[in-house]
């Protein structure tokens, strides 16, 4: 059988939840999951555009993960959430210790830096900007329905992620980080 991508059921402005509840497509469910897709896509380039086996492996882990994220945002009841895959804490473990591998390579920073250096690096900074708008996306649909909290600890901790990926780049593909130096 095959799946057909148009269902027409939106074509009115709603769209349906895990669990069958059809909901605005503003939604603060919807903008949660919305910006986790884009964010995932976004992921999805930076892998591409990667060489490092390593980093495109735990970039495609790490997307398996926002559709995890995603779906448990979407379902309209704790009854549909039991249903689907889950987030654990070794999630977020990974990550942590992701960023410990990283920063042993890296020099310290004492000072904000300007987003850019490398192009991979430019792109890193990018998705953890939409990072951040889907962890504030994610806790404000926190504060309207049920969500597993892991959902917004594990975007806390990749946007942490993203920025050091982003260092790691500019340092492993010859840029060169910038300093921001306050004009005062």
């Amino acid at each position: 059988m095959d799946w057909k991508i148009y269902t027409k059921g939106g074509d009115k402005g709603q769209t349906a939840l895990i669990g069958g509840s059809r909901v605005p497509k503003y939604h603060q469910r919807i903008e949660a999951y919305g910006t986790i897709d884009e964010l995932k896509s976004y992921i999805g380039l930076i892998r591409d555009l990667s060489e490092n086996k390593e980093i495109r492996n735990l970039l495609l882990e790490i997307q398996d993960r926002l559709f995890t994220t995603e779906s448990l945002i979407a379902a309209d009841s704790v009854e549909s959430a039991e249903k689907l895959p889950k987030l654990f804490e070794k999630d977020v473990e990974l990550l942590e210790k992701s960023i410990d591998k990283m920063n042993e390579t890296l020099p310290g920073l004492s000072s904000f830096i300007l987003p850019g250096g490398q192009v991979l690096a430019s792109h890193t900074h990018i998705a953890r900007t939409i990072c951040r708008r889907a962890e504030r996306q994610t806790i404000k649909a926190a504060e309207e329905f049920t969500l597993d909290p892991l959902c917004v600890k594990y975007l806390n901790r990749l946007s942490d992620f993203l920025f050091v990926l982003a260092r790691k780049f500019v340092y492993d593909l010859g840029g060169e980080e910038i300093i921001w130096k306050a004009r005062i």
